[in-house]
């Protein structure tokens, strides 16, 4: 028991034994990032489904189904008004920014 060669074979072991120990702990750390990543994405489905039953539970509604298409199509009760705001063409080509580059200065200059 106290020879070298038992010495030597118990350290060969100790140390086989500590490498693969440790890719069992990598291992592990890899399953427990891909549970959070799993329980993660399951919050955020559960979240989903919610938010879809209530809009479907809107929607076996009268005023949810009117609501719905009222803001999809932009449409409107008879008797009521639709405001259309129509953009300013010559506003947004003032808007936009001016080229500064090297000639266009000389350019700028002379007009």
């Amino acid at each position: 028991m106290q020879s070298r060669v038992v010495l030597a074979v118990l350290i060969v072991l100790l140390i086989f034994c500590i490498w693969n120990m440790t890719g069992f702990l990598g291992r592990a750390k890899l399953a427990w990032d891909n549970r959070k990543i799993a329980e993660d994405r399951l919050n955020e489905l559960e979240q989903k489904e919610k938010r879809l039953s209530s809009d479907l539970a809107k929607l076996k509604t009268e005023s949810g189904v009117e609501e719905t298409i009222r803001t999809k199509f932009g449409l409107a009760k008879e008797g009521e008004g639709v405001i259309v705001v129509v953009p300013d063409k010559e506003k947004d080509q003032s808007e936009q920014p001016q080229n500064s580059g090297f000639f266009s200065f000389f350019t700028n200059w002379f007009k």
